[in-house]
């Protein structure tokens, strides 16, 4: 089985650009990026030291519900392209030894047992091996450290 490793949608990261707000009805904060430790979710690719970046509230499911969790997020100031080589594992994913990754079902909630803190090298296979259920619909990557959404993986 293959996989895809997709990033946040283009028309959530253009509302941004285009001056609209976040998951709380928020204007998204804007700072200076100090280097590694702030990777973009929309290319995700680091967003490189002296670069402009937005810090704002994101909820990667299409409903309010108990299950959806929100979060604060990095996404470059000025618009990039999205992330599209999704076979090959993003270069965000290199930048900690380890990540949260959590089945989801159709109805956009978590399976239980599903989470587990995965070294890099096994999150192909790990998320390969959840595909391998009929109640998984896609997978969350998530930081291992603070909970924070990288990106989602689907089946190829």
């Amino acid at each position: 089985m293959s996989i895809h490793f997709t990033a946040m949608p283009t028309e959530d990261a253009e509302t941004l650009w285009n001056g609209g707000t976040d998951a709380y009805g928020l204007t998204p904060d804007t700072m200076v990026s100090d280097g590694p430790g702030h990777p973009c979710r929309h290319c995700l690719a680091n967003i490189d030291a002296g670069e402009e970046l937005f810090v704002f509230a994101y909820r990667p499911f299409p409903d309010v519900q108990a299950f959806a969790e929100t979060g604060p997020i990095f996404l470059h100031a000025k618009p990039c392209k999205r992330y599209a080589a999704e076979e090959v594992s993003p270069a965000i994913l290199a930048t900690s030894p380890d990540f949260i990754l959590r089945g989801y079902n159709d109805q956009n909630k978590i399976v239980y047992g599903t989470g587990k803190v995965t070294p890099i090298a096994d999150i192909s296979g790990y998320s390969e091996a959840l595909f391998e259920r009929d109640d998984i619909a896609y997978v969350h990557v998530r930081s291992a450290r603070n909970n924070c959404y990288q990106c989602r993986i689907d089946r190829a």
